[in-house]
């Protein structure tokens, strides 16, 4: 069948499936997997160290495909430096850049000229109206449901969704709760033109970063095991409830400012669990698509799984 959106014309991919920017763990292994299999795979450019590494990892994914990728550039980390790390992609001549949390327009202001494609990740129908007044392509539009950080309004992606698709006229990318073909066919039917995934892609063989224990939470765990952090500071972000979270979540009640919360949520205490699977001194982030997450599949098989079963739901639909 057609897949056929503005977003896979835009992008110049078979399928509208993106995969998230999955802080520290969006590296070549995923994101050509995810190109490899028709949709958009990223990396995600600001968890690394130095802008020579990035280049490393495009150089990368270049070798593991031929397809087109993009670098996601997180730029709300309390005030990082991304302009070396934007450069790089503009040298390297990577096809789509995709900007989530701060404002995105210094990194508009430096991608003139170029004929990158340019993507925003908003939680609200305003923040989808600015994008595109600074000249976004589309919008990645994440409901409450989603993992990591999300918006400040508590929207769910059924609501939030048309909302944004009446008040914009560039392409919607629907985030957030989003792990199957129901999910695909849902979003379309929404008016979206794509989906972006994130937790799931972190349940697949080529999510290589991740520990073996935070895989294993993500298939056994349910939509309740999911719990909102950091909403005190203004930056709620959604990741499995354990026992660190319980602590975070004491100190925010206790009305703790950034600088008594900020070693529980750093990104080392993300490290330690989705790296090294010490659960019980750390943190990781998922979206409440946990509960439809069964097993690891590899990437081209979870593919496979969508298309099949949104094609599926399209012959139901005919008849």
């Amino acid at each position: 069948m057609n897949w056929q959106t503005r977003i896979t014309e835009i992008l110049n991919i078979n399928y509208p499936i993106i995969q998230g920017g999955l802080a520290h763990l969006a590296y070549s292994d995923l994101a050509a997997a995810v190109s490899n299999a028709g949709g958009l795979g990223q990396i995600t450019a600001m968890s690394l160290d130095r802008p020579e590494q990035l280049r490393e990892e495009i150089k990368k994914v270049k070798q593991l495909t031929d397809k087109p990728f993009g670098v996601n550039y997180a730029i709300g980390q309390h005030g990082r430096p991304f302009e070396q790390f934007l450069q790089v992609a503009i040298d390297e001549n990577v096809p789509v850049v995709t900007m989530t949390g701060g404002n995105p327009a210094p990194i508009f202001e430096q991608l003139k000229g170029t004929s990158i494609k340019k993507l925003v990740l908003v939680a609200a129908r305003r923040q989808a109206m600015k994008a595109e007044e600074l000249g976004a392509d589309a919008v990645m539009v994440v409901g409450q449901e989603g993992g990591g950080h999300l918006g400040r309004d508590d929207i769910g992606t059924m609501v939030l969704i048309p909302q944004v698709v009446d008040a914009v006229s560039i392409p919607v990318i629907a985030s957030g709760g989003i792990g199957d073909g129901r999910g695909l066919m849902a979003a379309l039917s929404l008016g979206a033109e794509g989906i972006e995934m994130g937790t799931r892609f972190i349940a697949t063989k080529e999510c290589i970063h991740a520990s073996e224990l935070y895989k294993r939470r993500l298939v056994e765990g349910t939509e309740a095991d999911t719990v909102i952090i950091k909403k005190s500071l203004g930056a709620p972000a959604r990741a499995i409830a354990n026992n660190w979270t319980t602590k975070i979540l004491e100190v925010e009640k206790e009305h703790g400012d950034y600088d008594k919360l900020k070693d529980l949520i750093s990104g080392q205490a993300n490290k330690r669990y989705i790296y090294d699977g010490k659960e019980e001194e750390g943190f990781a982030w998922a979206g409440q698509v946990m509960g439809l997450i069964n097993d690891v599949p590899s990437v081209a098989e979870l593919f496979n799984r969508m298309i099949t079963e949104a094609e599926q739901i399209r012959e139901k639909w005919a008849k």
